[in-house]
């Protein structure tokens, strides 16, 4: 007999983890937002979340799940009394197979969520690094794991993602979505913008301390410099770069009243080159200079401080 060794197709193959999360969130939660290169999906083990994700809004509910394509700016804030339990998930994957999760928005089954769980539980024993904490942007692997711990993640990971496609296929009537979880979606073209404005907006706040260019918010956001441009004079009646500037200068109004940095540290930590140049453009967005501006609120509060 000759025997004929047969090659498994693999249609997911994880390249690399980025993170494993497990959020507690206070009910008042809010994630202001960001995108990155790879996938992302996010789990509603229990509460309620609303999830910006580009120019479109989800509410999901214990059970629902979303994914988020690579470059997709996403956000997400808690509603509802319970604070909400989320599981969100990290990773590098170039197969042709995660077309099918690009806005993918479904419920899970008791195995596909038991896989999460699995996911989850191997994790704490595979890494040392803290599931609960947001600002970890690398897993750290364990000194002593159990054997084989970082490689069932991924094998946990692919099964979930290949049952997820089979259980969970388009539909010709609704595109990408396969469950009715949607909340609304921004149809109309005034909506649309005022809803592209609000993300535009909250990414700058997002990177108030950095040198925005109009072409890294384009790149963000896939749109043109001129549609850009449009925008903002249509909502502001100027520039982005002129009211990017003038969020800069309100936010140093609050570090100056705050007082815990002086002219220099205020106009280093917005990005600013120089001292010179923060006050110059202070002066152009209030009609004064900061150092006026951080007299004329001492003086005040001192007054108040002597009548009271």
């Amino acid at each position: 007999m000759t025997y004929v060794p047969t090659e498994l197709k693999k249609e997911i193959s994880i390249e690399k983890i980025v993170t494993i999360h497990y959020f507690e969130y206070m009910k008042e939660f809010e994630f202001r937002g960001e995108s990155h290169d790879f996938w992302e999906f996010l789990y509603v083990d229990q509460g309620t979340v609303i999830v910006w994700a580009d120019s479109k809004e989800y509410q999901l509910k214990s059970g629902n799940i979303i994914f988020h394509k690579p470059n997709e700016f996403h956000s997400i804030k808690s509603v509802g009394h319970k604070a909400p339990n989320l599981v969100a998930i990290s990773f590098l994957c170039d197969s042709d197979a995660m077309r099918h999760f690009d806005e993918k928005v479904t419920s899970l089954n008791s195995q596909e969520k038991t896989l999460i769980a699995k996911i989850v539980a191997e994790a704490r024993v595979a890494f040392t690094t803290p599931l609960h904490v947001p600002t970890v942007e690398q897993v750290l692997p364990a000194l002593d794991p159990p054997f084989g711990s970082q490689q069932m993640i991924l094998l946990y990971l692919e099964e979930f993602l290949v049952l997820v496609q089979r259980n969970h296929p388009r539909s010709s009537r609704d595109g990408s979505y396969t469950e009715e979880i949607v909340k609304r979606s921004i149809c109309e073209d005034n909506s649309r913008k005022v809803y592209s404005f609000s993300r535009i907006i909250t990414y700058m706040e997002l990177h108030i301390c950095e040198p925005l260019k109009v072409r890294d918010i384009c790149n963000a956001f896939y749109i043109s410099s001129s549609t850009l441009q449009s925008l903002f004079h249509d909502q502001k009646g100027c520039g982005v770069i002129e009211y990017f500037h003038q969020m800069k200068i309100e936010h140093s109004k609050d570090i100056i009243r705050d007082g815990s940095m002086n002219l220099t540290e205020i106009a280093h930590y917005l990005g600013y080159n120089s001292l010179q140049h923060f006050s110059k453009r202070f002066k152009t967005v209030t009609g004064m200079s900061p150092f006026h501006y951080a007299s004329s609120v001492k003086g005040l509060s001192q007054g108040i401080g002597g009548n009271s």
